[in-house]
Protein backbone atom coordinates (compact mmCIF):
# COMPACT_ATOMS: atom_id res chain seq x y z
CA UNK A 1 0.00 0.00 0.00
CA UNK A 2 0.97 3.45 -0.86
CA UNK A 3 0.62 6.89 0.34
CA UNK A 4 0.48 8.82 3.12
CA UNK A 5 -0.13 7.88 6.57
CA UNK A 6 -2.29 9.91 8.73
CA UNK A 7 -3.81 8.84 12.03
CA UNK A 8 -3.99 4.46 12.82
CA UNK A 9 -5.08 2.12 14.43
CA UNK A 10 -4.32 -1.13 16.37
CA UNK A 11 -5.40 -3.67 14.74
CA UNK A 12 -7.83 -6.51 16.87
CA UNK A 13 -8.89 -9.70 15.00
CA UNK A 14 -12.11 -9.13 16.59
CA UNK A 15 -12.48 -6.02 14.53
CA UNK A 16 -11.21 -7.62 11.22
CA UNK A 17 -14.03 -7.61 9.04
CA UNK A 18 -14.57 -3.82 10.03
CA UNK A 19 -10.90 -3.06 9.94
CA UNK A 20 -11.13 -4.28 6.18
CA UNK A 21 -14.08 -2.35 4.73
CA UNK A 22 -12.67 0.41 6.40
CA UNK A 23 -11.84 3.37 4.54
CA UNK A 24 -10.82 7.20 5.71
CA UNK A 25 -7.50 9.56 4.48
CA UNK A 26 -4.60 8.22 5.76
CA UNK A 27 -5.88 5.29 7.46
CA UNK A 28 -3.08 2.96 9.12
CA UNK A 29 -2.88 -0.49 11.23
CA UNK A 30 -0.62 -1.55 13.63
CA UNK A 31 0.39 -5.12 14.49
CA UNK A 32 2.40 -6.48 16.40
CA UNK A 33 4.73 -8.76 14.57
CA UNK A 34 4.82 -11.23 17.99
CA UNK A 35 1.56 -12.65 16.98
CA UNK A 36 2.90 -13.51 13.31
CA UNK A 37 6.34 -14.83 13.35
CA UNK A 38 5.00 -18.04 11.82
CA UNK A 39 5.71 -20.24 8.26
CA UNK A 40 1.74 -19.67 7.45
CA UNK A 41 -1.62 -20.69 8.38
CA UNK A 42 -4.90 -18.09 8.96
CA UNK A 43 -3.18 -15.41 11.27
CA UNK A 44 -0.34 -14.64 8.32
CA UNK A 45 -3.20 -15.49 5.62
CA UNK A 46 -5.48 -12.89 7.57
CA UNK A 47 -2.35 -9.96 7.68
CA UNK A 48 -1.71 -10.71 4.39
CA UNK A 49 -5.24 -9.18 3.23
CA UNK A 50 -5.23 -6.27 5.61
CA UNK A 51 -2.06 -5.70 3.93
CA UNK A 52 -3.92 -5.26 0.89
CA UNK A 53 -6.63 -3.41 2.01
CA UNK A 54 -4.28 -0.38 3.75
CA UNK A 55 -0.76 0.33 5.07
CA UNK A 56 0.71 -1.53 7.88
CA UNK A 57 3.05 -1.01 10.86
CA UNK A 58 5.36 -3.54 12.74
CA UNK A 59 5.46 -2.65 16.41
CA UNK A 60 8.08 -5.22 18.60
CA UNK A 61 7.41 -5.66 22.04
CA UNK A 62 10.11 -7.59 22.96
CA UNK A 63 13.23 -7.27 21.00
CA UNK A 64 14.72 -6.30 24.44
CA UNK A 65 17.23 -3.50 22.66
CA UNK A 66 18.60 -2.52 26.19
CA UNK A 67 19.13 -5.70 27.08
CA UNK A 68 22.52 -7.06 28.21
CA UNK A 69 22.82 -9.08 25.30
CA UNK A 70 22.47 -8.94 21.15
CA UNK A 71 18.99 -9.36 20.54
CA UNK A 72 18.28 -13.09 19.66
CA UNK A 73 19.38 -14.07 16.11
CA UNK A 74 16.64 -16.60 15.45
CA UNK A 75 13.55 -13.97 16.61
CA UNK A 76 15.61 -11.20 13.93
CA UNK A 77 15.73 -13.88 11.30
CA UNK A 78 12.18 -14.81 11.98
CA UNK A 79 11.13 -10.48 11.88
CA UNK A 80 13.17 -9.88 8.75
CA UNK A 81 11.16 -12.33 7.10
CA UNK A 82 8.13 -10.77 7.92
CA UNK A 83 9.51 -7.40 6.60
CA UNK A 84 9.81 -9.06 3.78
CA UNK A 85 6.45 -10.60 3.35
CA UNK A 86 4.43 -7.80 4.44
CA UNK A 87 6.49 -4.87 3.62
CA UNK A 88 5.69 -2.34 6.54
CA UNK A 89 5.17 1.57 6.16
CA UNK A 90 6.96 1.43 9.67
CA UNK A 91 8.62 -0.66 12.07
CA UNK A 92 9.23 0.16 15.73
CA UNK A 93 10.28 -0.93 18.90
CA UNK A 94 10.88 0.16 22.35
CA UNK A 95 13.71 1.20 24.85
CA UNK A 96 13.24 -1.84 27.29
CA UNK A 97 14.32 -4.22 27.92
CA UNK A 98 12.73 -8.55 28.55
CA UNK A 99 15.37 -10.51 28.82
CA UNK A 100 17.95 -11.96 30.65
CA UNK A 101 19.96 -15.16 31.83
CA UNK A 102 17.87 -16.86 29.22
CA UNK A 103 15.07 -15.89 30.90
CA UNK A 104 12.12 -13.81 29.46
CA UNK A 105 9.65 -11.65 31.23
CA UNK A 106 6.83 -10.75 29.63
CA UNK A 107 6.97 -6.88 30.17
CA UNK A 108 8.98 -3.65 28.84
CA UNK A 109 11.46 -2.88 31.81
CA UNK A 110 13.40 0.53 32.03
CA UNK A 111 17.12 0.63 32.21
CA UNK A 112 19.39 3.24 33.66
CA UNK A 113 20.54 5.96 31.03
CA UNK A 114 24.38 5.36 31.07
CA UNK A 115 26.61 5.80 28.67
CA UNK A 116 27.67 2.16 28.67
CA UNK A 117 23.55 1.49 28.05
CA UNK A 118 23.45 4.08 25.44
CA UNK A 119 26.77 2.37 23.81
CA UNK A 120 25.04 -1.40 24.07
CA UNK A 121 21.64 0.10 23.22
CA UNK A 122 22.82 1.79 19.72
CA UNK A 123 25.30 -1.53 18.89
CA UNK A 124 21.39 -3.67 18.97
CA UNK A 125 19.54 -1.10 17.35
CA UNK A 126 22.06 -1.26 14.39
CA UNK A 127 22.37 -5.04 14.79
CA UNK A 128 18.18 -4.55 14.21
CA UNK A 129 18.52 -2.00 11.26
CA UNK A 130 21.25 -4.24 9.39
CA UNK A 131 19.35 -7.59 9.73
CA UNK A 132 15.89 -5.86 8.77
CA UNK A 133 16.82 -3.46 6.02
CA UNK A 134 15.36 -0.57 7.17
CA UNK A 135 15.25 2.54 9.91
CA UNK A 136 13.41 1.92 12.82
CA UNK A 137 11.64 3.66 14.74
CA UNK A 138 12.62 4.05 19.24
CA UNK A 139 9.66 4.42 21.37
CA UNK A 140 10.29 6.32 24.35
CA UNK A 141 9.11 4.50 28.18
CA UNK A 142 6.67 5.19 30.31
CA UNK A 143 8.19 5.97 34.22
CA UNK A 144 7.06 4.17 36.92
CA UNK A 145 10.03 5.28 39.64
CA UNK A 146 12.77 7.41 39.44
CA UNK A 147 16.00 5.58 39.00
CA UNK A 148 19.18 7.06 40.66
CA UNK A 149 21.80 5.77 37.96
CA UNK A 150 20.57 8.07 35.23
CA UNK A 151 23.88 9.67 33.46
CA UNK A 152 21.65 11.48 30.34
CA UNK A 153 18.51 13.32 30.02
CA UNK A 154 15.97 11.25 28.70
CA UNK A 155 15.61 13.47 25.49
CA UNK A 156 19.24 13.89 24.95
CA UNK A 157 19.47 10.38 25.82
CA UNK A 158 17.00 9.32 22.60
CA UNK A 159 19.02 11.79 20.62
CA UNK A 160 21.97 10.46 20.70
CA UNK A 161 21.23 7.07 20.45
CA UNK A 162 19.51 8.35 16.96
CA UNK A 163 22.97 9.81 16.03
CA UNK A 164 25.08 6.61 16.86
CA UNK A 165 22.41 4.23 15.52
CA UNK A 166 20.78 6.09 12.67
CA UNK A 167 17.45 5.44 14.12
CA UNK A 168 14.33 7.46 14.25
CA UNK A 169 12.11 8.45 17.08
CA UNK A 170 8.51 6.72 17.79
CA UNK A 171 7.48 9.80 20.25
CA UNK A 172 4.67 7.83 22.52
CA UNK A 173 2.77 11.65 24.41
CA UNK A 174 0.82 9.28 26.90
CA UNK A 175 3.84 7.90 28.01
CA UNK A 176 5.61 11.32 29.17
CA UNK A 177 2.18 12.51 30.53
CA UNK A 178 2.71 9.16 32.71
CA UNK A 179 5.95 9.52 33.67
CA UNK A 180 5.70 13.45 34.26
CA UNK A 181 2.98 12.43 37.00
CA UNK A 182 4.92 9.53 38.34
CA UNK A 183 8.37 10.93 37.85
CA UNK A 184 8.03 14.44 37.63
CA UNK A 185 9.16 15.32 34.44
CA UNK A 186 8.28 18.15 32.75
CA UNK A 187 5.80 17.06 30.00
CA UNK A 188 5.63 20.39 27.99
CA UNK A 189 9.25 20.90 28.40
CA UNK A 190 9.76 17.25 26.56
CA UNK A 191 7.76 17.48 24.02
CA UNK A 192 9.21 21.42 23.13
CA UNK A 193 12.55 19.86 22.58
CA UNK A 194 12.59 16.54 20.80
CA UNK A 195 13.72 17.41 17.69
CA UNK A 196 10.95 16.84 15.31
CA UNK A 197 14.05 16.01 12.35
CA UNK A 198 14.15 12.72 14.08
CA UNK A 199 10.25 11.78 14.87
CA UNK A 200 9.41 9.09 12.97
CA UNK A 201 5.50 8.41 14.38
CA UNK A 202 3.63 9.04 17.22
CA UNK A 203 1.16 6.88 19.93
CA UNK A 204 -1.30 8.66 22.10
CA UNK A 205 -3.26 6.03 24.13
CA UNK A 206 -5.25 5.47 27.41
CA UNK A 207 -3.96 5.28 31.13
CA UNK A 208 -5.80 5.10 34.55
CA UNK A 209 -4.78 5.19 37.86
CA UNK A 210 -2.99 2.66 40.06
CA UNK A 211 -6.26 1.05 42.00
CA UNK A 212 -4.25 1.48 45.50
CA UNK A 213 -2.86 4.33 44.57
CA UNK A 214 -5.05 6.49 42.72
CA UNK A 215 -3.27 9.33 40.80
CA UNK A 216 -0.32 9.30 42.42
CA UNK A 217 0.85 6.43 40.19
CA UNK A 218 -0.52 6.07 36.50
CA UNK A 219 -0.47 3.38 34.78
CA UNK A 220 -0.19 3.10 30.96
CA UNK A 221 -2.67 0.46 30.36
CA UNK A 222 -4.02 1.06 27.08
CA UNK A 223 -7.90 0.67 28.03
CA UNK A 224 -9.14 4.07 28.14
CA UNK A 225 -10.26 6.50 25.58
CA UNK A 226 -7.27 9.50 25.33
CA UNK A 227 -7.01 11.83 28.21
CA UNK A 228 -7.91 15.25 27.05
CA UNK A 229 -3.81 16.69 28.51
CA UNK A 230 -2.64 14.17 26.13
CA UNK A 231 -4.61 15.15 23.52
CA UNK A 232 -3.02 18.59 24.16
CA UNK A 233 0.56 17.58 24.19
CA UNK A 234 -0.45 16.18 21.20
CA UNK A 235 -1.26 19.21 19.83
CA UNK A 236 1.29 21.14 20.94
CA UNK A 237 4.16 18.31 19.23
CA UNK A 238 2.70 18.18 16.02
CA UNK A 239 2.17 22.07 15.86
CA UNK A 240 5.64 22.58 16.16
CA UNK A 241 6.95 19.43 14.56
CA UNK A 242 3.86 19.05 11.60
CA UNK A 243 2.05 16.01 11.25
CA UNK A 244 3.58 12.75 11.77
CA UNK A 245 1.74 9.27 11.86
CA UNK A 246 0.02 9.01 14.84
CA UNK A 247 -1.72 5.60 16.47
CA UNK A 248 -4.62 5.35 18.52
CA UNK A 249 -2.88 2.55 20.99
CA UNK A 250 -6.27 0.32 22.61
CA UNK A 251 -5.47 -2.94 24.16
CA UNK A 252 -8.16 -3.51 26.50
CA UNK A 253 -11.92 -2.78 27.01
CA UNK A 254 -12.44 -2.82 23.49
CA UNK A 255 -15.72 -0.30 22.80
CA UNK A 256 -17.13 -0.57 19.72
CA UNK A 257 -14.92 0.08 16.54
CA UNK A 258 -16.69 3.36 15.69
CA UNK A 259 -15.61 4.63 18.72
CA UNK A 260 -12.03 3.63 17.94
CA UNK A 261 -12.64 5.46 14.61
CA UNK A 262 -13.86 8.10 16.06
CA UNK A 263 -10.60 8.92 18.05
CA UNK A 264 -9.18 7.84 15.12
CA UNK A 265 -10.81 10.65 13.20
CA UNK A 266 -10.28 13.13 16.36
CA UNK A 267 -6.44 12.33 15.45
CA UNK A 268 -6.34 13.06 12.58
CA UNK A 269 -7.75 16.18 12.61
CA UNK A 270 -5.37 17.30 15.63
CA UNK A 271 -2.01 16.26 13.75
CA UNK A 272 -3.34 18.08 10.27
CA UNK A 273 -4.18 21.22 11.85
CA UNK A 274 -1.95 24.29 10.44
CA UNK A 275 0.84 25.23 13.21
CA UNK A 276 -0.13 27.34 15.78
CA UNK A 277 1.32 29.09 18.65
CA UNK A 278 1.85 25.92 21.44
CA UNK A 279 -0.36 25.82 24.51
CA UNK A 280 0.39 27.33 27.58
CA UNK A 281 2.70 25.15 29.97
CA UNK A 282 0.12 24.78 32.39
CA UNK A 283 -2.48 23.32 30.35
CA UNK A 284 -0.37 20.15 29.46
CA UNK A 285 1.75 19.87 32.66
CA UNK A 286 0.54 16.88 35.53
Amino acid sequence: MSGVLGAGLGFKPEFAEHALQARAAGLWFEVHPENYLVDGGPRLALLDTLRDAHPLSLHGVSMSLAGDAPPDADHLDRLAALVRRVRPAQVSEHLAWSRFGGAYAPDLLPVPRTSEALRRIAANVSRMQDRLGCRVAIENPSHYLRLDAHDWDEVDFLHELARRSGCGLLVDVNNVFVSAANVGIDAACWVDRVDGALVMEIHVAGHHADPALGDELLIDSHDAPVAEPVWALLQRLTARIGPRPTLIERDGHLPAFEALMAERARAQRVTAAPATAAPAMAEVQS
